[in-house]
């Protein structure tokens, strides 16, 4: 995808995907056969309804109607959250992975990796909770954003949310 189409398509996109009060997190344009493939990926701090998808989805492809954005050619829009597994990185990525266990690659020498809760977080980094390993307790740490090379949330099947602890 060419900068200028990719510019284009954020200008157009941005102020739809902001009135539904969301992020738009990323503009992926590929091509699948004959036809492009537009993914349109958006996220807010309370996650993303099927419902709102489907009305942004609408909003989207009737504005991309109007305008030469995605040339002659066939497409198909996607718009979707982005996954339980996307990579972190973005402070706002961050806050919203607040409780989850994440692991991290840390920059220091690239080959250092730590997988931790996230407590808490804020302009400068992340207060983490260490599991203990072999009946040992937990540790804390403070982990800067400039340590991380590249995070992701590890899903945890066994783990009870916050609503499931306060029942």
């Amino acid at each position: 995808m060419s900068t200028t189409q990719s510019e284009r398509l954020r200008g157009l996109l941005e102020p739809l995907v902001s009135a539904q009060q969301l992020d738009l997190e990323e503009i992926e344009v590929s091509r699948a056969g004959r036809r492009g493939v537009l993914r349109v990926i958006v996220d807010s701090d309370e996650g993303v309804e099927l419902d709102t998808c489907a009305e942004l989805s609408r909003a989207i492809s009737q504005k991309l109607d109007e305008t030469d954005v995605m040339g002659e050619g066939e497409y198909v829009l996607e718009v979707s959250s982005p996954g339980a597994e996307r990579p972190l990185s973005e402070p706002r990525h961050y806050v919203r992975a607040t409780g989850r266990l994440a692991r991290f690659h840390l920059a220091a020498d690239g080959s250092g990796e730590l997988v931790a809760r996230i407590l808490s977080v804020d302009e400068d980094g992340l207060d983490l909770e260490v599991p203990g390993v072999k009946g040992r307790k937990p540790t804390s740490r403070r982990l800067a954003f400039d340590e991380i090379a590249r995070a992701r949330v590890e899903i945890e099947f066994n783990r009870k949310d916050k609503k499931e602890e306060e029942a």
